[in-house]
């Protein structure tokens, strides 16, 4: 009976030069694999060329690569590209590469589907089918660099975790990824440009905290009224905002990394003074700065963009109090690619 070929993305380097000394093999072999699997990007073990073909042979007897496939890519008129990635059982994701004039950044997934239930976006209408390796949210990163350096002819300089999926909720593989992007052996990208984005759960925001990463955090808020933010997230009654206030509270005492919040503001759902005033007075306790994103719908008659006006009192506010405001415009709408709205439609 055949046996079923392991990934070999899966193994660390230390496994790797094992698995050639037990089979008489010299164990530098290990960091010439290892160059191509994780820095080079192969996605087979012919193309290793300065690898012998005897050594090729050995590795295609015992291991796979899992690569990713790109079934389906789109561009925005905005210059922004959408990529249906196909994974190795079939299923899918999506992420997407964001330019500007200066700069290249990638917006990543972490799980197929959605743990969560967030009323507004298309991705909690998708069934959370399984949590992401880390070689594959390693390779929606190395992907979208090669596309930035072709159409953009500059690497990538940042990356996101919004696209499908809650990390928190795929935490040891998603820090196993970002291992690998910021080994030099790796990508080698900076800790300081990666921004891992979550819907706030608490135990493992405090976690994070206490492992010590060095990249940023985001908050997907919304609002900072508790009966609000539960109608339109219902998860969130299980996190209290006094919860997460805490544990972003721990943080930054631990990090000195101050916290970014999402906040996309609606007609009729958030958008009274009252919900500038719990917004401002939440800011207040940990150093932050605030992103006003503007929203992208998804087919549902309650979530309606709040007018100017709405925004405009938002901004002044937050301003009066010396918190940093940014008013983010969407990217990629055309294409089904901007936040909120990655559901596996191509």
């Amino acid at each position: 009976m055949e046996v079923e070929k392991r990934d070999i993305r899966a193994l660390s380097l230390e496994q790797l030069q094992n698995f050639f000394v037990t089979q008489g093999d010299k164990a530098f072999r290990a960091q010439q694999v290892y160059e191509w699997l994780w820095h080079k990007g192969a996605h087979d073990f012919e193309s290793m060329t300065n690898v012998s073909k005897s050594t090729r042979i050995l590795l295609d007897q015992h291991f796979v690569i899992n690569h990713i496939h790109v079934d389906v890519m789109q561009r925005s008129s905005d210059g922004t590209f959408k990529n249906a990635v196909k994974l190795h059982d079939g299923l899918f994701v999506e992420s997407v590469l964001i330019p500007t004039e200066t700069r290249s950044t990638a917006c990543v997934s972490s799980q197929v589907g959605c743990s969560l239930d967030c009323h507004f976006c298309a991705t909690s209408r998708l069934k959370r089918m399984r949590n992401l390796n880390p070689d594959e949210i390693y390779d929606q990163v190395l992907t979208i660099d090669r596309q930035s350096r072709l159409y953009y002819q500059r690497p990538l300089r940042n990356i996101v975790f919004m696209g499908m999926g809650e990390p928190l909720m795929n935490y040891p593989n998603v820090i196993k990824a970002i291992e690998k992007i910021t080994d030099p052996k790796g990508l080698g990208i900076s800790p300081r440009r990666i921004t891992v984005s979550t819907s706030g759960i608490p135990k493992l925001i405090q976690k994070m905290a206490d492992d010590g990463v060095t990249f940023k955090l985001a908050v997907s808020l919304h609002s900072a009224i508790e009966s609000v933010r539960n109608d339109i997230m219902p998860f969130s009654k299980s996190f209290p905002l006094t919860e997460l206030r805490s544990s972003l509270e721990y943080w930054y005492r631990k990090t000195k990394s101050r916290v970014t919040y999402e906040y996309v503001v609606w007609k009729g759902i958030n958008d009274k003074q009252a919900d500038i005033d719990a917004l401002v007075k939440f800011c207040l306790h940990v150093p932050c700065k605030v992103n006003l994103i503007e929203y992208n719908a998804i087919d549902d008659p309650r979530f309606q963009q709040a007018d100017e006006q709405s925004i405009e009192q938002y901004v002044m506010a937050l301003e009066a109090k010396n918190i940093v405001v940014k008013v983010r415009k969407s990217r990629g709408k055309d294409i089904d690619a901007a936040c909120g709205q990655l559901a596996n439609k191509s």
